[in-house]
């Protein structure tokens, strides 16, 4: 993989590997959640960690999944810190529908940089495209991304040979 992600995965993300694998998409979704981690974690690409991230996963009740999700998101090399900026932004984006959480977390991803946010809640990703102008990071479900990003460098492979 030749271009340095820096990818914010949501809290929907970060569990999907801990959900159960029986049901097709559960699976595919987790699958591509692994792929991107372990990508982060052999350093090709960045995780990003963040104050909104850590204060939703700590309502988890499920202790021993809590410390799995903390435990991959210890590979994040980037931590948004909460912020006049992302308390601003998080207002303005909950006033286009988007719910506190994920306004926070978007208004984080677009403080680091994130080249993409990623996430399995389908009503999200319809809300971010209904938005695009307006959001200022890529927001995608992990399979579709991971599959983009895959394509994108066996085309760049093939047309450097």
């Amino acid at each position: 993989m030749n271009k340095k992600y820096k990818i914010y995965l949501d809290v929907c993300c970060l569990n999907r590997p801990f959900d159960d694998q029986s049901q097709p998409r559960i699976y595919l979704e987790s699958q591509s959640v692994i792929t991107i981690i372990n990508q982060c974690q052999s350093g090709n690409w960045k995780l990003i960690n963040s104050t909104a991230l850590i204060a939703e996963l700590n309502q988890t009740p499920d202790l021993e999944r809590l410390k799995n999700v903390k435990k991959m998101l210890s590979i994040a090399k980037i931590k948004v810190i909460n912020s006049h900026f992302i308390e601003t932004r998080s207002t303005e984006l909950q006033q286009l529908g988007f719910s506190s959480y994920d306004a926070t977390h978007i208004a984080s991803a677009e403080r680091s940089n994130a080249d993409v946010f990623l996430t399995t809640d389908d009503r999200l990703i319809k809300k971010a495209k209904a938005n695009s102008q307006l959001v200022n990071v890529r927001i995608d479900n992990p399979v579709q991304w991971l599959a983009e990003v895959i394509q994108l460098e066996e085309n760049n492979d093939e047309n450097s040979q």
